[in-house]
């Protein structure tokens, strides 16, 4: 055999090839009956799918579970006996509290619309205020204290003042920060 006769045993061999694939391809189905939703998978999350021929529907959580729950209980009984006489002391507390995921403790309250509930949006405005309050006393101290030290110093003196200034306004911001929330349990 010559060389076109090859050429063209191979050229009819993929063209047939070719034509019983395109075939197969239009004589199946074309894909599911049902959408295919891919949902972001991750520790937290699970959802629920049912389809059928009708319709379908989708339960999906992305936060599940987004609350956990604690509860604690104590009871008390103690008879106290002491100089004058006796007593008794009977104490029962129960507490019930929620964390979400992340380990902070749910206070409850209203959220706002950019996901702020009202413990939040109070911790935020004592904050402002204990930072303005510490500027203000670490500007005094270091106005006190450190500026008389610095002013001193030849040709740079004023300079270094108004650094040491500055340098006692932050840390005082820092410190009352610090402080502000100890105090308000933020």
């Amino acid at each position: 055999m010559t060389f076109f006769k090859w050429t063209a045993l191979g050229v009819g061999g993929v063209v047939a090839v070719a034509h019983i694939g395109v075939l197969g391809h239009l004589i199946k189905p074309n894909g599911p009956e049902y959408p295919v939703i891919n949902f972001p998978a991750g520790d937290y999350s699970s959802y629920k799918v049912e389809a059928d021929k009708e319709g379908y529907s989708i339960e999906y959580k992305a936060n599940d579970p987004a609350i956990l729950e604690s509860q604690k209980s104590l009871s008390l009984d103690k008879n106290k006996k002491g100089f004058f006489g006796g007593g008794t002391e009977s104490r029962r507390e129960w507490r019930q509290d929620q964390f979400t995921m992340d380990g902070t403790r749910n206070l409850g309250g209203a959220v706002d619309g950019e996901g702020k509930s009202a413990k939040d949006i109070e911790c935020i405005v004592a904050d402002a205020g204990a930072r303005s309050q510490g500027a203000m006393a670490g500007s005094s101290i270091a106005a006190g204290v450190g500026v008389p030290a610095v002013i001193g110093i030849p040709y740079v003196g004023w300079l270094a003042a108004g650094w040491v200034s500055l340098l006692g306004g932050r840390v005082g911001s820092t410190v009352g920060s610090t402080v502000g929330s100890v105090f308000n349990d933020c």
